[in-house]
């Protein structure tokens, strides 16, 4: 009998060294960096009353225009293909009920536009324009998993091109205008392959350029916080894109990967908030508890996924040469 009560009373202490050390630090965690933004700013009178998006023409980069325009920001669309960019306009304005927003479009190319161009046609663009929210949104991957010498350099090239350098400039062309009003926002998409995750075998690259989009956010978040302009780099982690559907072989939305509009919508709501976040709650869930893991498994787990992918691919490749 002494023995059923000692096998109980230890279980009871591990049952409550687990509440207190990861299942209240969890809901702790949650609640304060999700649940208690349940509701976006008015960012309009925040920041002022301009917001620019590149990548708008589809996935995450288009719900979150449609959100802004939807808390009544008028939109400067940055993007490379014109016709693209006229639909996503258009389907902007049938998604919004008021009919005070305006849309803007740029054509820029990013992987093949020289960076002076990129910035200049960017400043031309916003002159005039109170620029309050900048989203830093576009961004490319490898066509499939990839150990790094085998990634041909034109692909990796336009990585860096499109995710850093790209980025780099238009927050160069915007940031000013932002200076001298004093206040403004801007929001940098990062990734969990660069921030969340140790490692990101087979995506060396791509990873390498989010873990840039971070630290670069960081630092802007420490320089410009005393002028009234809040940096911010949000961490997804996977959401039901298109570019998610080729990489992860991911076809719809689940409870940890959200459809772009469920994932805008609470990526709307941090804006302002911290120079870090994951904003929807799922993906936060994730963040905590692989900060929990020995960085060797999640290394040993991510490459053997990017092996499996590599392998899949190859197959692929060989029935559409066949």
């Amino acid at each position: 009998m002494n023995f059923f009560c000692l096998v109980s009373f230890l279980t009871s202490l591990g049952l409550l060294s687990f509440l207190r050390h990861l299942i209240i630090p969890l809901f702790t965690y949650l609640f304060a960096t999700t649940f208690l933004a349940t509701k976006p700013a008015d960012l309009k009178t925040r920041y002022g009353p301009w917001a620019l998006v590149t990548g708008p023409t589809d996935g995450i980069g288009l719900a979150f225009a449609v959100q802004l325009a939807r808390l009544g920001l008028n939109l400067v669309l940055v993007g490379r293909n014109p016709t693209k960019l006229k639909r996503a306009s258009a389907r902007i304005l049938s998604e919004v009920a008021s009919g005070d927003v305006e849309i803007k479009t740029l054509v820029v190319d990013f992987a093949t536009d020289e960076q002076q161009d990129v910035e200049r046609v960017v400043k031309d663009g916003v002159r005039g324009l109170e620029i309050g929210v900048l989203v830093n949104n576009v961004g490319i991957t490898y066509p499939g998993a990839r150990y790094f010498h085998e990634v041909e350099e034109k692909v990796w090239m336009e990585i860096v091109r499109v995710n850093l350098e790209g980025m780099t400039m238009v927050t160069r062309a915007v940031l000013g205008g932002m200076v001298e009003r004093r206040k403004g926002a801007v929001v940098n998409v990062g990734s969990g392959a660069g921030t969340v995750l140790p490692s990101h075998p087979l995506y060396a690259v791509y990873a390498a350029t989010k873990a840039y989009v971070d630290q670069l956010s960081r630092s802007l978040h420490v320089e410009y916080k005393q002028m009234g302009i809040d940096v911010q780099c949000q961490v997804p982690l996977y959401v039901a894109t298109e570019m998610t559907r080729k990489v992860a072989m991911i076809q719809k939305p689940s409870l940890f990967v959200p459809s772009p509009n469920a994932y805008a919508a609470a990526a709307v709501r941090r804006i302002g908030r911290q120079p870090r976040c994951s904003p929807y709650w799922a993906h936060s869930v994730q963040c905590y508890l692989a900060r929990l893991v020995p960085e060797c498994l999640l290394d040993a787990w991510r490459l053997s996924i990017g092996i499996c992918r590599r392998e899949l691919d190859i197959v692929a490749r060989r029935l559409d040469v066949s």
